[in-house]
């Protein structure tokens, strides 16, 4: 058996957790699209058609490039989050920030009736503080460190975002549940699911052993899960709990099996495993 490898962190992402992540100080540039917004209205009232013009323009501009700005910083934080990530072909930071200095001259400009020269060497200016303040778009992706592995950085980031949805839908369907020893059976399974990917996420090469038996397991766990919780209000089964009971066991006895193996580079009789869950679902008639 080959050396046992030493315990990774679970993998801890979760879509929710992304979204909610904080993006830098971006919102300092929609504060100024407000100030824009209130300068073109202004100029409406003042019948002024050209200030008005080049305010909207510029609050337009900055409105984007606040919105571009804020794409990168979030891509940033998503980045931090996990050890593989996708390159984006667009630099959202730095057109932000281009966006900004175009803002910012129009603005000069239009609204505060500055020199052409002077506009624009304040929008240079705006490029340039943008810059310094939020940063270059950095090269997420890194091809040539899985392609060694065998499995390219598309393939690991996609197996391991469609794993993490699977279990943030069982962690939803088990809101439904409400026996404690069942919810903490299911916490306990996605926490297991979670130890695999983060095994997947630190050796790429464990993926093609992985990925089938997460996509088999996880499934099985949501449905039956999914099921369970749409059948208990309204069954006169007596036996539905202990059956619930009985699949969620096995599932985190194999879940527990696979992390072990996986860690110890052996091999796990998947096969064998998906038939036993597959016969078993049917078994105790909880899907």
């Amino acid at each position: 058996m080959n050396k046992e490898k030493q315990f990774p962190t679970p993998y801890r992402r979760s879509h929710k957790t992304a979204a909610r992540r904080p993006t830098g100080g971006a919102f300092l540039l929609f504060l100024f699209t407000i100030l824009l917004l209130i300068a073109s209205i202004n100029s409406l009232r003042g019948d002024d058609t050209v200030r008005f013009l080049g305010a909207t323009a510029s609050f337009v501009a900055m409105l984007a490039g606040a919105w571009c700005v804020r794409k990168g910083l979030f891509y940033q934080a998503e980045a931090s989050m996990r050890k593989w990530n996708r390159s984006t072909r667009v630099p959202w930071r730095v057109t932000g920030s281009i966006l900004v200095g175009v803002s910012t001259a129009i603005a000069s400009s239009f609204v505060v009736d500055q020199p052409l020269i002077i506009a624009l060497g304040s929008g240079i200016g705006a490029l340039i503080g943008s810059l310094m303040c939020y940063g270059l778009d950095p090269q997420y992706a890194n091809p040539e460190a899985t392609s060694k592995l065998g499995v390219t950085t598309d393939e690991v980031i996609d197996a391991l975002e469609e794993a993490e949805a699977r279990i943030a839908s069982i962690e939803d369907a088990a809101k439904g549940v409400h026996e404690l020893e069942l919810k903490n059976r299911l916490r306990r399974i996605t926490g297991k699911a979670r130890d695999i990917l983060g095994v997947v996420e630190e050796d790429p090469r464990d993926l093609r052993r992985a990925r089938k038996f997460m996509k088999v397991y996880l499934d099985g766990a949501e449905k039956v899960t999914r099921g369970y919780v749409r059948m208990h209000p309204d069954s006169l089964d007596a036996n539905l709990d202990e059956n619930f009971r009985n699949v969620l066991a096995t599932i985190e006895d194999v879940y527990t099996e696979q992390h072990k193996k996986l860690l110890e580079n052996d091999v796990l009789d998947l096969d064998i495993q998906i038939e036993v869950l597959q016969a078993q679902l049917k078994h105790e008639g909880v899907v």
